[in-house]
C-alpha cells in the first residue's frame, strides 16, 4: 500500500498529533467493521522504538489500562512504522504504554495506523504525546529534547515553536540535565520537584543536599537557602543593612535565557508582594547600544 509521508516539525502541536487520535474503520453493507489493511497487527509483530523518550512504566498504571484492554479493548490504535532493521517487523511510534498493558492483558493483535516517518518525526511524536499527556517526568522530557536538538540539529527557539513550549521553559528543563546522576533519580522518583532541583543546578555538592532536602520535607524555598549557605554575620552594634530579597532559581534562569538571546548583561528585579519591577540591561559599547535599539524599534 502507498504510505503517505508527513513531516512533522514545523506544523504545530495540533498538527503534529492529528495522526493520534482514533480512526473509525468504515462501514459498509457487507461487513459491520470493515477494516483497512493496516488496522491490525499480530502482537508479536511489534516492538518498541528503541528512542522512546519515555523511560518509567509504572507497573499500577499498566495493571489498570491492562485491566480496561480486557474489558473494552484497545479503544485508540497505536501508531507505528515499518522497522528499518527487520521488513517483518513494525516499531512503535506512539502508543508503547497501550502494547505493554495490552501484552499483560494477553492480546494477539492491536490495531494501529500505518505510517512512514523517518526518525526525526518518530522522535518528535513520541515526545509530543508523552508531553500533550503529561506521561513524562521532567528528565525524560529534558532527555527528549536534547535528543532532538543533538541527533537532528533543531534549536531550542524551534522546538518551542513546534511543540506549544517558551523557550525558558525548555532551556530550564534542559538545565536539570547537569545535576548528578543520583539527583536525576530522586527527581524521576518524584521524592524532587523540579523546583528542588533548579535551586540545587549551581550548587557544589548537589547530591549531599537533594538527600538532605528529601530527608527533612524541605520546601523549594529552604532549598534555595541550604544552596546559597548562610550569609554574612553582623557584627555586634553595626548598623542592621537594608534587606535584600534574594532571587529564586527560576528568576535567575530567566536572566541567563534572556542575556544568551540578547548577548547582554540583564537583571531582572522583583518588587516583593507586588507584580510589578524591573528588567536592567547592562551594554558595554555603543554599539551594543545600536543593537538592542535596532532589535527593539524592530
Amino acid at each position: 500500500m502507498a504510505l503517505k509521508k508527513q513531516r512533522g516539525l514545523g506544523r504545530g502541536l495540533s498538527a503534529l498529533m492529528a495522526d493520534v487520535a482514533p480512526v473509525e474503520p468504515a462501514i459498509t453493507s457487507d461487513s459491520r467493521s470493515a477494516r483497512r489493511p493496516d488496522m491490525l497487527l499480530p502482537i508479536d509483530q511489534i516492538i518498541p522504538n528503541p528512542d522512546q523518550p519515555r523511560r518509567r512504566f509504572e507497573p499500577g498504571d499498566l495493571d489498570d489500562l491492562a485491566n480496561s484492554i480486557r474489558e473494552k479493548g484497545v479503544i485508540q490504535p497505536l501508531i507505528v512504522r515499518p522497522d528499518p532493521q527487520d521488513a517483518k517487523k513494525f516499531q512503535i511510534v506512539a502508543g508503547e504504554r497501550r502494547w505493554r498493558a495490552s501484552q499483560m492483558a494477553r492480546l494477539h493483535e492491536l490495531p494501529v495506523l500505518l505510517r512512514d516517518y523517518d526518525d526525526t518525526e518518530v522522535l518528535e511524536i513520541a515526545i509530543i504525546e508523552n508531553i500533550q499527556r503529561a506521561d513524562l517526568n521532567p528528565v525524560e522530557e529534558a532527555a527528549g529534547y536534547r535528543q532532538l536538538m543533538e541527533k537532528f540539529g533543531h534549536t531550542q527557539e524551534k522546538l518551542a515553536e513546534a511543540l506549544g513550549k517558551s523557550r525558558s521553559h525548555i532551556a530550564n528543563l534542559m538545565r536539570l540535565l547537569n545535576l548528578p546522576v543520583d539527583v536525576q533519580d530522586l527527581l524521576q522518583e518524584g521524592k524532587l520537584s523540579s523546583g528542588h532541583a533548579r535551586a540545587l543546578i549551581t550548587s557544589e555538592n548537589a547530591s549531599e543536599l537533594a538527600r538532605k532536602v528529601v530527608s527533612k520535607g524541605l520546601s523549594v524555598r529552604d532549598t534555595e537557602k541550604l544552596v546559597k549557605g548562610p550569609g554574612p554575620k553582623r557584627a555586634p552594634g553595626s548598623p542592621r543593612s537594608r534587606s535584600v530579597t534574594e532571587k529564586d532559581a527560576d528568576t535567575r534562569a530567566l536572566e541567563l535565557d534572556l542575556s544568551a538571546a540578547t548577548r547582554l548583561e540583564i537583571s531582572i528585579n522583583h518588587t516583593p508582594g507586588t507584580e510589578s519591577g524591573e528588567v536592567v540591561i547592562k551594554y558595554s559599547t555603543l554599539d551594543q547600544l545600536d543593537q538592542l535599539c535596532g532589535k527593539l524599534s524592530s
